[in-house]
């Protein structure tokens, strides 16, 4: 598994949405000047992030994206997941088809490797990537 730069961008983002709290609404403009994202590729995320529910936006003057609910109650597994699809390290464990399951000597590591990598994503919230709490493992 690899995140890709949409799912890296979403992340920073969220962040710089979350240090401004409930301030209102942050333009699109001043969001992509301030984590040097190309304006267009910006709007594809925020789309997502809207559908999804995770931010809301406004257009017009006084516009712009804002969080949907407090910080500590989002994890990055959630916002990985909206921008990335499935974090399943391997087909088998994400759709679960494969007639070889069952038998097969590997699958017990890529289950345990899903179970691993979700169970931490979704174990760190966006207000502790917010604050860099230096008691964990993970930077930002």
């Amino acid at each position: 598994m690899m995140i890709s730069t949409r799912g890296r961008y979403a992340l920073r983002v969220m962040v710089s949405l979350a240090r401004r709290g409930q301030q209102g609404y942050v333009p699109l403009k001043e969001l992509a000047e301030t984590e040097e994202i190309s304006l267009k590729y910006l709007e594809s995320i925020m789309t997502a992030l809207s559908k999804a529910g995770l931010v809301e936006g406004v257009h017009g003057k006084g516009g712009g994206y804002r969080l949907t609910r407090a910080s500590e109650d989002y994890s990055v597994g959630e916002i990985l997941r909206v921008t990335e699809g499935s974090l399943a390290p391997t087909a088998c464990v994400e759709n679960g088809s494969c007639p070889k399951i069952g038998h097969c000597a590997t699958y017990p590591v890529w289950r345990k490797l899903d179970e691993l990598i979700n169970g931490f994503l979704d174990g760190v919230s966006l207000s502790e990537l917010m604050t860099g709490d230096p008691g964990n493992n993970y930077i930002i």
